[in-house]
C-alpha cells in the first residue's frame, strides 16, 4: 500500500534483488573504516604488504554475497524462469561493476579513515540517507520530478544495471562500459594510493 505495489511478484523480485545489491554494497563500505584498524597488530609486526587486508576482507564480502544471491536466486527462478537466460546472457558486466567498485572505493573510504578518524562516524549515517533516496525498496517511477537524484547516485547506478538485467534482461552497454572504464580508472587510482601510503600505515594506526 505504502510504495503502491500492484504486482506483488514482480515486486518481491524487485525488492529481493535490490536488498541482496544492496547489503553487500552498503556492508563493504560500513566495513572498511576499521579494515586496517582491525590488523593493525599484524601491520605493525609482520612483513604483508597492506593490500592483502584488503583482498582477504573483498573475498569475504564476494563469498557473503554469493552465499545470499545463489539463495535468493533458486527462490526467484520458480516465479521467473527467464532470470536463468538473463543472468546468463545479460549479467556479466554489471556483475563486473559491482565485484570491481565494491573493492576500491571501500579501500578510499578506509585511507580517507585512516587519516581523519572522525570520518568514520559519518560513513554508516551517508549509507542511510544513500538507501532512503535511492529506489530499492520503491520504483524509481515513484520519485516523479525527483528522479534526477539517482542519476547522480553512483551507488546507484552500480545496483540498478544489475538488477535491471536479471529482472529485464536489459543491459545499456554505452552506460555499462562508462561505469566500467570509470571504475577501472578508481581501481588504479585507489592501489596507487595504497601504495603511497603503504609505508606510513604503522604510524597512523
Amino acid at each position: 500500500t505504502v510504495f503502491s505495489v500492484e504486482d506483488f511478484g514482480s515486486y518481491f523480485i524487485y525488492l529481493g534483488f535490490g536488498l541482496v545489491i544492496w547489503s553487500t554494497i552498503s556492508s563493504s563500505i560500513a566495513n572498511s573504516p576499521q579494515l586496517f584498524q582491525h590488523n593493525s597488530s599484524n601491520i605493525k609486526n609482520m612483513n604483508l604488504k597492506s593490500i592483502f587486508y584488503t583482498l582477504e576482507e573483498w573475498s569475504f564480502q564476494l563469498q557473503t554475497f554469493f552465499q545470499s544471491f545463489i539463495l535468493v536466486f533458486f527462490v526467484f527462478i520458480f516465479f521467473k524462469f527467464s532470470l536463468l537466460s538473463n543472468l546468463l546472457l545479460y549479467s556479466w558486466i554489471p556483475f563486473l561493476n559491482l565485484f570491481i567498485f565494491i573493492y576500491w572505493f571501500p579501500i578510499l573510504v578506509c585511507l580517507i579513515c585512516v587519516r581523519f578518524t572522525d570520518f568514520a562516524q559519518l560513513v554508516p549515517i551517508v549509507l542511510q540517507l544513500i538507501f532512503l533516496i535511492s529506489p530499492i525498496l520503491y520504483r524509481k517511477e515513484n520519485l516523479g520530478s525527483l528522479d534526477w537524484i539517482t542519476n547522480i547516485n553512483f551507488i546507484y547506478q552500480i545496483l540498478a544495471p544489475l538488477r535491471n538485467s536479471l529482472i529485464e534482461g536489459f543491459v545499456n552497454y554505452q552506460d555499462s562500459f562508462l561505469i566500467l572504464a570509470f571504475n577501472f580508472v578508481g581501481l588504479f587510482l585507489t592501489n596507487l594510493i595504497l601504495n603511497n601510503e603503504s609505508k606510513r600505515l604503522p604510524f597512523l594506526l
